[in-house]
């Protein structure tokens, strides 16, 4: 059937039985709906077509602006997934990434969160600007996946001993947290990740309950009626004494495309390892990473990350440059590829230092990373450059810490693309309150 064409607002030959709901910011012809119900000017399907179109966060300053119907099909459970899955796949700027942090050693009720593209696009004039979510108390942050934030906090009685350790999901976009979920125990070993064959988002917690108790492994399923579960041991302690291996981290990192939580396994010696879990099967395996050079420092601690949603790891070689790989084919050792070696710079080096350079993201040709030094840093891998991004930290609530420019630590980052998931699309109850977004003052 032959559509006809919209009609202009601004014709006064077009009958007006409601008031007209427009919406501003780029999307004034498209973006408009009448109160009353008109002739069907556009279907269903492309109007859904059109929407998953639009950034998350825009959709979501328009939700308000207009029809029910159009209201009713941003907020469902399905059209996030849809929205996710086409920004995933087809066009990830539909998904801003961000990074989040929190402080290690200051317990700052506050999480900062600033815009990877404006680190990287950003001329170094304009800097880019940190904004900072108030809970009410402090929380460390476990993971991301699918535009979720896990994180985790203790709940202290007036005598200041721990009553209760939490973990709560949390979405920045949309503002929204989970019901906080008591976790029996001290966390140790963790990972927050999505199973994608059952479409549930799992917590993989490795606790104790008493100190000299022996540690348990358990998986919590979110949803309406979920509990905790015991599942197989996780393979490794943190630092092993007698061996002399240890995790570099105790969050895993959740690798989008393969339901995985992946840690780094390494010694003082040749052996580094990932140790995987499958969020579906819920079982562990390990694979070798690439191999060191015989002249490495092997006191260097290798760092583990994902670029371009493969798994990624950096090394430093032969004390002159840091080696980046990815892996092509998740699980196949065999597929490690060489994606970059990049010199040691006077800015970027800190001596005595014990840890590699640290991938974050990379935007075409340019890698972000966080140096030895503990600045962050622009590779540029097509001509060599190095350069520091200007990024303003002084309103993320956290004054005892150096600002960004000048040191990263003691923060620990959190890359996270926009979505529009809420915990309430899986059963669970939810609020706007708990995570409060810090208003600059002028």
């Amino acid at each position: 059937m032959r559509r006809g064409p919209i009609p202009d607002d601004d014709d006064d030959a077009v009958p007006r039985k409601g008031k007209v709901v427009t919406t501003t910011g780029g999307w004034p012809e498209l973006l408009r709906c009448v109160t009353t119900k008109p002739p069907p000017i556009l279907l269903d399907e492309l109007i859904a077509e059109i929407l998953l179109r639009i950034p998350a966060r825009s959709l979501l300053r328009l939700r308000n602006s207009v029809c029910s119907s159009w209201r009713t099909l941003i907020s469902s459970s399905q059209f996030a997934k849809d929205h996710l899955r086409r920004s995933m796949a087809v066009d990830p700027a539909l998904t801003h990434p961000l990074i989040a942090y929190f402080a290690r050693a200051c317990e700052y009720p506050k999480i900062g969160v600033f815009s990877v593209r404006s680190v990287m696009e950003n001329p170094p004039q304009e800097p880019t600007k940190v904004v900072s979510y108030e809970g009410r108390r402090y929380r460390i942050i476990i993971g991301s996946c699918n535009g979720l934030l896990c994180l985790h906090d203790e709940e202290r009685g007036e005598d200041g001993f721990i009553i209760s350790r939490r973990a709560m999901l949390w979405n920045p976009c949309t503002g929204f947290t989970s019901q906080p979920l008591e976790i029996a125990g001290v966390l140790s070993i963790c990972g927050f990740g999505y199973d994608h064959v059952n479409d549930k988002y799992k917590l993989l917690a490795v606790v104790r309950k008493k100190s000299g108790e022996p540690v348990t492994t358990r998986m919590f399923t979110f949803g309406p009626n979920s509990t905790w579960r015991t599942i197989q041991d996780f393979p490794h302690n943190y630092f092993d004494f007698h061996s002399g291996k240890y995790l570099e981290r105790l969050a895993g990192l959740y690798l989008s495309g393969t339901g995985t939580l992946n840690w780094l396994l390494y010694s003082y010696s040749s052996f580094v390892k990932v140790i995987s879990l499958d969020l579906v099967k819920e079982t562990y395996s390990q694979f070798s990473l690439p191999s060191r050079d015989s002249h490495d420092n092997l006191w260097m601690e290798p760092k583990l990350g994902i670029l371009r949603d493969c798994l990624a790891v950096c090394y430093e070689t032969k004390k002159t440059h840091w080696t980046v790989w990815f892996m092509k084919d998740y699980g196949v050792p065999q597929s490690w590829t060489k994606l970059t070696t990049i010199p040691h710079h006077p800015l970027l080096v800190h001596s005595p230092s014990c840890v590699a350079l640290q991938p974050i993201y990379m935007l075409k040709d340019v890698l972000l990373a966080i140096a030895p030094s503990g600045k962050f840093v622009l590779c540029n891998l097509k001509d060599g450059s190095i350069d520091l991004p200007n990024i303003n930290s002084s309103s993320d609530g956290m004054p005892r810490l150096l600002p960004l420019t000048q040191h990263a630590s003691p923060r620990v980052f959190q890359l996270y693309h926009e979505s529009l998931v809420s915990p309430s699309h899986f059963g669970l109850p939810s609020c706007s309150s708990e995570m409060r977004l810090i208003k600059p003052s002028l």
